[in-house]
């Protein structure tokens, strides 16, 4: 038998984020149908996916602070704490303010991204581990193991329809997935507290805010802050009304189609950092996510759902292979006093930016301007990798040199 202590910190981190984004995968589907089946309107579950999305954001940027005086492991079973809390409390309130509260303080995510307080934590507990030849394929592996563990998360969304056969109400079959999700929460606290704790004993050794990288840190977080921004016109629920005013696709193909686009970005993330050793970091980012915006604007003039499949797939297979290498690059070009924070800086303003996106992107199809939102994100990350390329191509990792 394998023993705990033999076992590497990054695969209990692997264990724990699987976990997490299981449950992220199956409450960013079922928290707007549970807001619904509550008697709330589409507006007030609007409101509260919103006042989620910034509450992620201070989160993270608090815990960013936090991770610069704090032991990484400690602040990772505070959050974990946070997630159970969090699954336990939702389904026992029906008021609107108190639910807002706690969208707005706990750790859903309606995004079903990689957006919460984990992750600034996350990047830097990994980063610590390896060395800078395999922090990219480190961080592949980790992306790769969230992604999958997302898209099982979207096939047990179906569990609620499951226990209706059984003859228990959508509701309370719904308050039950809530209660999964705290208990996702208290194993993914369990795989935490296997991580070794590093407690900050010389004032040399001890993480701190931005420093001797800020300026590299406000450039990088500026421009994720533009591809967010872009992205956010296409996130998932709205690239499915796309299809389903384009094509008339119906729910079900709509699922398993966005299963397989779920499939397709996790393998991409290996690829992603067997390419970075060869031709870097920064060109793996910026010449397969161009591709992939060709891609996507062709997908807008599409006559046809096949084709707007097979263009969409294209798509899905390189769009995410930035994921790993941007989270790498960041690690790589700050101190490692820094990491907390850097992960923080470049973290938050991804998700405001992607928060603000969306509401334009439903007034284009509200006033029948369907191929804009697809075009417009298009054009914007083509823009963010030309600037990324123009700013950054000089600025090599270490194990570029």
């Amino acid at each position: 038998m394998i023993r705990a202590q033999s076992i590497q910190p990054a695969t209990w981190l692997f264990g724990a984020r699987s976990l997490r984004d299981f449950g992220d995968g199956f409450m960013a589907i079922l928290l707007p149908v549970y807001l619904l089946a509550l008697g709330f309107s589409p507006l007030q579950v609007g409101v509260i996916a919103t006042a989620s999305l910034f509450g992620s954001a201070l989160l993270t940027i608090i815990i960013g602070f936090l991770g610069a005086h704090h032991d990484l492991r400690r602040l990772l079973l505070a959050a974990a704490g946070l997630m159970v809390a969090t699954g336990a409390v939702m389904p026992m309130i029906n008021d609107y303010a108190l639910l807002l509260a706690v969208a707005f303080a706990g750790t859903i995510n309606p995004s079903a991204g990689s957006v919460s307080i984990f992750v600034p934590l996350e990047h830097a507990v990994l980063a610590r581990e390896v060395s800078s030849i395999d922090r990219t394929k480190m961080f592949a592996r980790y992306s790769l193991v969230g992604a999958l563990a997302s898209a099982g998360g979207g096939l047990a969304a179906a569990l609620p329809d499951l226990m209706a056969r059984l003859g228990i109400a959508q509701l309370s079959a719904i308050k039950l997935m809530f209660v999964l999700y705290a208990m996702v929460g208290i194993l993914g606290g369990l795989l935490y507290a296997r991580i070794p704790s590093r407690p900050i004993t010389h004032q040399a050794d001890k993480p701190a805010a931005l420093g001797p990288s800020r300026n590299i840190v406000l450039k990088l977080a500026a421009l994720f802050s533009l591809d967010a921004f872009a992205g956010g016109f296409v996130v998932q629920s709205l690239m499915a009304l796309w299809l389903f005013e384009r094509f008339d696709l119906s729910l079900s193909e709509a699922g398993v189609f966005f299963f397989w686009t779920g499939v397709l970005s996790a393998f991409s993330f290996p690829v992603a950092a067997w390419l970075s050793k060869r031709i870097g970091l920064i060109n793996t980012m910026v010449f397969t996510h161009i591709p992939s915006s060709i891609a996507l604007a062709m997908a807008a003039f599409a006559p046809t759902l096949p084709v707007a499949v097979a263009l969409l797939l294209i798509r899905a297979a390189l769009s995410q292979m930035d994921v790993p290498t941007r989270s790498s690059y960041v690690m790589a070009v700050v101190t490692e006093a820094e990491r907390a924070a850097a992960a923080s800086f470049t973290s938050v303003p991804r998700s405001l930016a992607a928060a603000a996106s969306p509401a334009l992107a439903g007034a284009l199809f509200a006033a029948s301007f369907r191929a804009w939102p697809l075009l417009i994100c298009a054009g914007l990350k083509i823009t963010y990798d030309l600037l990324l390329l123009l700013q950054f191509r000089h600025h090599k990792p270490p194990e570029e040199h």
